[in-house]
C-alpha cells in the first residue's frame, strides 16, 4: 500500500530534479511534488513524466508552465496561491532551481511579500562537474553563461579569467569551441580545464586537460547535449606598477603591440588592458 500522504505547510518550495537519471531524485523531493497544492515547472512535460516514472499521482491538482517567456504573467497566480496559505513546489527543467533558471524572480517575489521559501536540495550540474573535474573545490565561481554578443564576451571573460577560484560555466553545445578559443587567448591556453558533458546521461564524459589542448582535441568534433566548463583558477593579479614598470623596460626594445603582449602573457593579465596602458605610455613619450 502506498505511504500515507503528509500535507505540506504553506510555502513555495524549490525541489531539485534529476539531470539524466531519475533515480537521483531525493525522497524528500517526491514527497513534496506528492503532496503539494500547486505545482509548477519550467517545463510541465518534464515534471509530469518525472512524477509517472515514481508513481506519483497528479490528481486534479494544476500544474502550472513558469518560465522567462510567461512569468511576468504567471508570478501573480503563483503569488495569490501562496498568501492563500497554500503550498506551493516548483521544479526546474533539470538539477537545482534558481541556478541559471527562471525560478529568481518568482522567489524574490515571495521573499518580497513575505511568503516562506523553502529548499528542497538535490542534483545539480554545478557540484557533478566539479566532482568531476579534477581541479580544486575549496573555492569556485559559478558564472553562469557566456555573453552571446562579441564585446560582452569578451569583457566577461576578462573579468573572471583573473579571479583565484576555479571557474564553472555552462555552454551551448553550439558555441562550445568558440568560447574554448576566446578562452586560450584570454585565460591561457596551459591554464587548466574540464568539459563535462551529459553529466549522469547515457553518453556522459568528462574531458580533461590545459584549454589549448582541449580546443585541439575538440575541434573536429561536434559536441552535443548539456554542457559545463570547469577551468582552473587564475593565478594572483600583477598590480598596476608591476604592469607599468613591465611595459617601459619592454617599449625600450619593442613595438607597441609586441611589448603588451610580452607583459601580458608575463604576468598573466588581459592583452586588451596591458595594450592600451601601453599606449597611454607612449603618448607621453
Amino acid at each position: 500500500m502506498p505511504a500515507e500522504i503528509t500535507p505540506l505547510a504553506a510555502g513555495l518550495y524549490f525541489v531539485a530534479t534529476p539531470l539524466g537519471a531519475a533515480r537521483d531524485i531525493t525522497l524528500r523531493a517526491l514527497d513534496v511534488l506528492a503532496s503539494a497544492d500547486v505545482l509548477a515547472a519550467e517545463d510541465t512535460r518534464t515534471l509530469k513524466h518525472l512524477m509517472q516514472l515514481h508513481g506519483i499521482a497528479l490528481g486534479d491538482r494544476p500544474v502550472v508552465a513558469y518560465h522567462d517567456h510567461n512569468g511576468a504573467e504567471v508570478r501573480p497566480r503563483l503569488i495569490r496561491a501562496l498568501a492563500e496559505g497554500k503550498s506551493v513546489a516548483y521544479a526546474s527543467e533539470a538539477g537545482t532551481p534558481l541556478v541559471a533558471d527562471p525560478g529568481f524572480p518568482l522567489a524574490r517575489a515571495a521573499v518580497a511579500e513575505g511568503l516562506p521559501v523553502v529548499p528542497v536540495p538535490g542534483p545539480s550540474a554545478v557540484m557533478a562537474a566539479l566532482t568531476v573535474a579534477g581541479l580544486p573545490t575549496d573555492r569556485f565561481l559559478f558564472a553562469g553563461f557566456p555573453p552571446a554578443a562579441k564585446g560582452a564576451r569578451r569583457s566577461w571573460m576578462e573579468e573572471i579569467a583573473t579571479v583565484p577560484a576555479t571557474l564553472v560555466m555552462y555552454e551551448s553545445p553550439k558555441r562550445v569551441h568558440r568560447t574554448l578559443d576566446e578562452l586560450c587567448e584570454i585565460a591561457g591556453r596551459e591554464r587548466q580545464a574540464a568539459i563535462c558533458r551529459e553529466l549522469t546521461k547515457r553518453f556522459e564524459e568528462t574531458l580533461r586537460g590545459s584549454l589549448g589542448e582541449l580546443a585541439a582535441l575538440t575541434a573536429e568534433r561536434r559536441l552535443k547535449g548539456e554542457i559545463v566548463l570547469v577551468v582552473a583558477r587564475g593565478q594572483a593579479v600583477a598590480s598596476a606598477q608591476d604592469m607599468e614598470t613591465a611595459l617601459r623596460e619592454a617599449l625600450q626594445e619593442m613595438s607597441v603591440k609586441d611589448a603588451a603582449a610580452a607583459v601580458a602573457g608575463a604576468l598573466g593579465l588581459p592583452k586588451r588592458q596591458v595594450y592600451q596602458a601601453a599606449l597611454e605610455m607612449e603618448k607621453t613619450r
